[in-house]
């Protein structure tokens, strides 16, 4: 049976060989005469074919063959698994990489029952190969064909689902990212979260609703890079981040903290954030009355109280006036207030970012003192509820909790078991 299929491979080899030469112009005769065929045979084959090459047998040189397989590659294939070669060995022969004729094969092998009708019918004889050229080019051809329908559109129950976490102002890369981590063993449950950037903003695509692109944290419907920082200020006695400890760098040690405002409409209103750094778990400060440095102070002693002493270890802020104040703060909390270096908010990348999310739910340009201290509470609860990637896909919140379910020592640094 081998002997066969290796004398049927090198006929498909002349062949081959035979109308590539022809179809660049070479006679019957010389084109027969180079590839070792009978002059008699060639004109068959052409008389045979209508003086037209077989598409099947067009194989083309390394310098112009494209990256996707060529059907005159599988029939090589499946000529070459028959024969009981080495997927290696076929690779060699191809000038593919192993890989790609690995993958090839897994790719568009038949089914158990096919696989062992196709051996019936040859006999019952030699190795089952369960691979098929024909098969596996009409399953590349099919999976080539564009426009595709796009996954949201035909699996209305995953839109749903994704339109319920942009409706909790969940980003698409979270949602993406939850839905891999809830679902590990049904990929058919996964979405990229580029499939729902696109199924919001492309035209045509659809599968989401086109409102729920205000959802999303920019409201807008390209993304962006964004830019900007704010001025230094003049504060006695500040301490600059460069005398911060060294444990807040690397953010191995929790209760360090970054803070800084988010400022209303004509500047007239704010609020007050602080993000903890090992866990970007975030707080807010309600300030009704104004943001100046009395202000601050009093919301910053009375926020610092809701968690235990030794999860406030220190505070990093920028250099705004509003926190002229810092030494009382310290002297009530006992938290060393540190500064950023001025127009570096990379110093503080934690509260930058969550400064970013926050205007999701503050938008720039409208009054921020509206919204009272429970509004402000169940926004940080949302928030904080929030999956991120740098985290591994936890949320702050459950982030803090397992760290204050830990034992602590003196230091405030928690034990490992």
């Amino acid at each position: 049976m081998g002997r066969e299929f290796g004398r049927a491979g090198t006929l498909r080899r002349v062949e081959v060989c035979f109308w590539r030469l022809w179809s660049e112009g070479v006679p019957v005769r010389a084109a027969a005469a180079g590839c070792a065929v009978a002059e008699t045979t060639g004109r068959a084959w052409v008389r045979h074919r209508g003086g037209v090459r077989p598409r099947h047998l067009v194989v083309v040189g390394p310098a112009e063959r494209s990256r996707a397989l060529s059907e005159a590659e599988r029939e090589e294939i499946a000529l070459g698994l028959a024969a009981g070669r080495s997927l290696r060995a076929i690779a060699r022969q191809l000038g593919r990489a192993p890989s790609t004729i690995s993958r090839e094969v897994a790719r568009n092998r038949l089914s158990r029952g096919q696989a062992a009708r196709d051996h019936a019918a040859a006999g019952g004889q030699g190795p089952v190969i369960g691979y098929r050229a024909s098969v596996a080019q009409f399953r590349a051809e099919a999976r080539r064909r564009r426009p595709k329908p796009r996954k949201l559109s035909v699996r209305p129950d995953l839109a749903a689902v994704v339109e319920d976490g942009l409706g909790q102002r969940w980003s698409p890369r979270q949602i993406a990212a939850s839905l891999r981590r809830r679902h590990r063993d049904r990929p058919e449950l996964w979405v990229s979260h580029e499939t729902i950037y696109q199924s919001l903003f492309v035209q045509g695509r659809g599968g989401l609703r086109a409102e729920l692109h205000a959802a999303l944290r920019t409201g807008r419907a390209l993304r962006r890079p964004r830019g900007g920082t704010r001025g230094p200020g003049g504060i006695a006695g500040a301490v600059s981040i460069s005398q911060r400890p060294a444990e807040a760098g690397d953010r191995a040690v929790p209760g360090h903290w970054e803070g800084d405002l988010i400022i209303g409409k004509d500047g007239r209103s704010a609020i007050g954030t602080l993000v903890e750094r090992a866990t970007r778990y975030c707080l807010l400060l309600h300030l009704p009355h104004g943001h100046g440095p009395e202000q601050v102070r009093d919301a910053m002693i009375a926020t610092i109280a809701t968690l235990p002493a030794h999860r406030w270890r220190s505070l990093t802020w920028d250099r705004g006036i509003e926190m002229a104040r810092h030494h009382e703060i310290t002297l009530a909390t006992g938290l060393q207030v540190y500064f950023a270096d001025p127009h570096s908010p990379w110093q503080r990348g934690s509260n930058e970012n969550t400064n970013g999310l926050l205007r999701q739910y503050f938008p720039k340009g409208t009054d921020l003192s509206v919204h009272t201290r429970e509004h402000l509470a169940a926004v940080a609860v949302q928030l904080n509820g929030r999956p991120r990637q740098t985290l591994d896909w936890r949320t702050p919140a459950e982030a803090l909790n397992e760290l204050l379910s830990k034992p602590f020592n003196t230091t405030g640094v928690a034990f490992t078991p």
